[in-house]
């Protein structure tokens, strides 16, 4: 393999890194380091610009001095801060062990191979998460039971919803008005000693917290692109649960 060919395999194997990172929920700065660590191992320099949608990079080879510039679109995010997690550790064990190309190109795709949480575990977990919301806020155990079950049907038609590739603000509306939908009934009907808490914590769990919060520490770190489309993109998915909440407290009647 000549040089150009190398350089142009570390820029992609770096690319998809980077990419990775993105999609699994990393804040700008952290990508920059673990590019930036890898970089070090791999015996280049790289500059990278990093939007919401799009990584462009430039490679810089210390020894033959030569250099390419790489684009990569990065796919639709689905958080996991599994991945994260280990991304970091690799970049730390490939500075200490001097790891090659080669290796941090096997330790990537076995990352990629990690298992996400099975889905019923996280319906229960989240679901359960609402109920606690719920007694936080002086619900009942009747309120938290309706508060647990509209949380699990919301989260059911959110996760179902990503499945069909709907459109993320579509997917949080739907998810918002199920859940409200299932929150309401229990108003209605009077269940429990303080049933609006049960409709009131039953979409948190939409709650955009990973935006609204790398949007923040991209502010700080002066990424202002990257943080005002992190920043935009949450204010637009708590849109899209009021909506959701309204549209439901409005067929119901609900003040």
């Amino acid at each position: 393999m000549n040089d150009s060919s190398k350089l142009i395999k570390k820029a992609r194997l770096l690319l998809d890194i980077s990419s990775l990172l993105m999609v699994s929920g990393a804040n700008t700065i952290r990508v920059n380091l673990s590019i930036d660590r890898f970089a070090s191992v791999l015996n280049v320099k790289a500059s990278s610009f990093i939007s919401h949608k799009t990584i462009v990079m430039t490679l810089y080879d210390k020894e033959t001095h030569t250099s390419c510039t790489r684009v990569k679109n990065i796919p639709p995010y689905i958080i996991n801060f599994s991945f994260i997690s280990a991304i970091s550790k690799a970049s730390w064990n490939a500075i200490s062990e001097n790891w090659t190309l080669e290796q941090i190109s096997d330790e990537i795709e076995r990352i990629k191979t990690l298992k996400r949480y099975p889905r019923w575990l996280v319906l229960v977990a989240v679901s359960l998460a609402g109920a606690g919301f719920c007694n936080i806020f002086k619900g009942d155990y009747l309120n938290m039971l309706v508060a647990f079950i509209s949380t699990f049907l919301g989260l059911y038609v959110f996760q179902e919803t990503h499945k069909l590739k709907y459109n993320l603000y579509i997917r949080i509306f739907l998810g918002s008005f199920v859940a409200s939908t299932a929150a309401s009934f229990g108003i209605l009907y009077g269940i429990g000693s303080n049933p609006p808490t049960a409709l009131a914590t039953s979409i948190l769990f939409l709650v955009p917290g990973v935006p609204l919060i790398n949007s923040f520490t991209d502010l700080l770190d002066n990424n202002i692109i990257n943080g005002m489309v992190r920043f935009t993109t949450g204010l637009m998915i708590v849109l899209a649960m009021a909506i959701g909440l309204f549209l439901a407290m409005y067929i119901f009647q609900l003040n």
